[in-house]
């Protein structure tokens, strides 16, 4: 067999496994977040969420709601060097969504299933 004929055969392959591998993981809606930032997020927005009470004030008087601290813990990213991953029993970490006005910057406490938001924070740019 020569060259041509392995690159051909190695070429369908490929490409008969993409196309698997695309509906196939495409139905189950599986996600890879395989970077530090994309795991912490999705493993804060599968726990149950709880807020402090000065969160709730907070939130109240920044207008924000439930969905938009979603929308935030969808789109933020996390300040590893003002979090405490490593903490016990519960790691804390802060997250920080940038908007064409502002950044609000939440502090999350997160237990085994529990996060907690305890603060957040609007700083204009």
């Amino acid at each position: 067999m020569n060259l041509f004929q392995r690159i051909t055969y190695y070429g369908i392959g490929l490409i008969v496994g993409s196309v698997f591998v695309y509906f196939v993981w495409g139905k189950k809606g599986a996600t890879f977040d395989y970077f530090p930032n994309a795991r912490v997020l999705k493993d804060i927005k599968n726990d149950v969420r709880e807020f402090s009470p000065e969160a709730l004030e907070q939130m109240k008087s920044l207008e924000l709601d439930s969905a938009s601290i979603s929308s935030i813990l969808s789109n933020g990213s996390v300040d590893f060097k003002n979090s405490s991953p490593r903490e016990k029993p519960c790691k804390m970490y802060v997250v920080d969504s940038e908007s064409e006005k502002n950044v609000i910057t939440l502090t999350i406490k997160k237990c085994d299933s529990i996060s907690t938001i305890n603060n957040v924070v609007r700083v204009a740019k």
